[in-house]
């Protein structure tokens, strides 16, 4: 009878034990580690929030809200085919990831060769952009930034504005001293407008810092979006309106009617906000009263992105944009916050939400950092018409009244006995 005997091999079951150890170590270091990320993350992000004033870009709750519906249609796609019918514009594609990493290394985008130079030339260089507050519009998108083409925006030899700002206190006497700048300080315009004709108080100024910034179907001859600039016909004319519909209703209004290409001698583009700023002070000195200040451009997006249709009229929409520059950002962010909530509520998908923007040539302020109460407002893009903007600017102005009607009837004084 034959006998069957069994080897225990200790020293394989020795190294087995020994990879289960080295695997059970690793798991343990990765998962501490994991750990004390995400509490220093936690800490940092409340001490953000609670502690510092930095710049709304660089919050998590800006990231996350910035990013698009595909990403995450995406990142689904990833596990279910079907959502990913075309894998050249998939998000997580090899290109895209390239792409994506070289730019973050880099801040050179592979696919716009400009990008090279455009840290390096004044007026190149595109805002990040980062979304504070969502909206409900179904067409959402990010502003964009179109540096106009140079033969747009040429000065026209010292020639006058076709409507000029009288100056303040001169009895509607122009000034005829279109003033030059010097390179090395902040340039200085003709002064601020008078008010239009409430006879008290006025409260609210509203300005063009991109004075010429126009709408190709209000210009003949024109289709190129970086050739929608006009000294006659322009966002002045969207600003106007504001400002005479915030007097309809009792609030006091002043509006620049400025066309700083026109006034400012050796005028540069990317100094525009400097020009501006003077505008801003000169109004400040003018008009003690005032306390709310609406800077209205246009946006350079195509038309399906700046336009919304509501009871079969096309309607402008608009971007609030906040400086993420400016050290009290927030304060900003809250007054337009008010202004967007009652669009939202009254006129759903007229508003595009509240966007930072931090990188532009010396323009991460905005001038927004002279009053808590100053906010920059996009309405529209150069495929829009002045009336779709009219239209707009009409909900605006509304929307406007009641922010201030309301922080009048809070401030004031409280009546003895009552």
């Amino acid at each position: 009878m034959k006998r069957t005997s069994a080897t225990l091999n200790l020293s394989h079951i020795r190294r087995t034990f020994q990879s289960i150890g080295a695997v059970g170590r690793t798991f343990v270091l990765l998962s501490t580690a994991s750990l004390l990320f995400f509490m220093l993350l936690g800490i940092g992000t409340y001490l953000q929030a609670k502690e510092l004033t930095t710049s709304p870009v660089s919050s998590m709750k800006g990231l996350a809200a910035s990013v698009s519906n595909v990403f995450f249609m995406d990142m689904l796609g990833m596990e279910v085919p079907h959502l990913n019918s075309k894998s050249q514009k998939f998000t997580f594609s090899q290109q895209n990831i390239f792409h994506f990493a070289f730019q973050m290394v880099t801040d050179i985008n592979p696919q716009d060769p400009k990008s090279l130079v455009a840290s390096e030339v004044p007026g190149m260089k595109m805002n990040n952009t980062t979304v504070l507050r969502s909206s409900k519009a179904d067409n959402p998108s990010e502003p964009v930034d179109l540096v106009p083409a140079p033969e747009a925006v040429q000065t026209n030899n010292g020639s006058t504005n076709p409507e000029p700002d009288p100056a303040p206190g001169s009895n509607g006497q122009t000034d005829p001293q279109p003033l030059t700048p010097d390179s090395s300080a902040a340039p200085t315009p003709a002064p601020a407008s008078k008010p239009l004709k409430t006879a008290g108080n006025n409260v609210a100024f509203v300005y063009q810092t991109h004075s010429n910034e126009s709408y190709l179907p209000e210009l003949k001859g024109i289709t190129e979006p970086d050739e929608a600039y006009s000294d006659k016909i322009n966002v002045i004319q969207v600003g106007k309106r504001l400002a005479e519909n915030l007097e309809k209703v009792g609030i006091g209004a002043v509006h620049s009617n400025t066309v700083y290409p026109n006034v400012v001698k050796g005028f540069k583009y990317p100094f525009s906000y400097k020009y501006s700023r003077t505008t801003l002070q000169e109004a400040m000195a003018a008009h003690p009263d005032l306390n709310y200040y609406f800077d209205i451009h246009r946006d350079s997006s195509v038309r399906k992105r700046t336009t919304v249709t509501i009871d079969n009229k096309d309607y402008a929409q608009v971007y609030f944009i906040i400086g993420g520059k400016n050290p009290d950002w927030k304060k900003n962010e809250e007054f337009a916050n008010k202004i967007h909530q009652i669009l939202e509520e009254k006129h759903p998908g007229i508003s595009k939400g509240i966007h930072a923007k931090t990188e532009t040539e010396g323009n991460g302020l905005y001038n927004q950092n002279m009053s808590p109460n100053n906010i920059l407002i996009e309405i529209g893009g150069p495929y829009n018409t002045l009336e779709e903007c009219y239209r707009t600017t009409d909900w605006l102005a509304d929307a406007i009244s009641e922010v201030i009607l309301n922080a009048k009837k809070v401030n004031a004084p409280v009546t003895a006995g009552k």
